[in-house]
């Protein structure tokens, strides 16, 4: 079987990092949206879990088009662990501070990462004040990541694989039973596997293709 090394996938290390093995972290279970309303105005809140900025803002691109009659898409997301985290907030035409911070803050107060936060507002006719304005994105936030709920995720790293089909089998299993997934597979005359893994397995993986060749 011979193995290449690819790339940290989602939290793994930058150069020059490091994250312990099978480091784990909290996101968001599954995409949602909730909708709040505070004296006539109406603040809707959207999350998805997301592993790189382009991700991102690929997803704030999208609330943006899908509600672009609204009066401000403000959002916030934060990506990554202690060293290599990565967090960005906008007030989209809000007074400064009192939107993009919000939504971040309610992201890293429930321990959240991986994650991308963009609460939509459509104005009632009715000023809110800047205290009114930070409490109101702060709960529109809250209130969508807690519908969204959360899940552990392991850090992962991928892989590329080759093996013979009567191998198969057995690294399927090694791979699913420690925690990894089979991120892309090809059937020719060999198969060859991309697959996310913890770290724990990537390192094992990486020292017996070391020894191997």
């Amino acid at each position: 079987m011979k193995r290449k090394e690819e790339q940290p996938n989602g939290l793994a290390a930058k150069s020059g990092a490091s994250i312990e093995n099978d480091a784990s972290y909290l996101t968001v279970a599954r995409e949602a949206t909730a909708e709040i309303k505070i004296e006539r105005s109406r603040f809707i809140g959207h999350a998805r879990e997301v592993d790189s900025e382009a991700a991102a803002r690929e997803f704030i691109t999208r609330i943006q088009a899908e509600h672009r009659q609204a009066t401000h898409n403000c959002f916030a997301y934060r990506l990554g662990l202690g060293k290599q985290e990565i967090v960005y907030y906008s007030d989209a035409g809000e007074p400064g501070g009192t939107a993009g911070r919000p939504i971040l803050g309610a992201i890293t107060s429930l321990g959240l990462t991986n994650v991308a936060v963009v609460v939509t507002r459509y104005f009632g006719g009715k000023k809110l004040g800047v205290r009114g304005l930070i409490e109101a994105y702060g709960q529109a936030a809250r209130r969508v990541l807690e519908e969204a709920g959360s899940i552990r995720r392991v850090v992962t790293r991928e892989l590329e694989l080759t093996c013979n089909y009567a191998e198969l089998d057995q690294v399927l299993y090694t791979v699913n039973s420690r925690g990894g997934r089979v991120v892309e597979t090809d059937y020719d005359s060999k198969v060859r596997l991309k697959v996310a893994v913890p770290l724990s397995l990537w390192e094992e993986m990486r020292n017996c293709w070391r020894k191997d060749n």
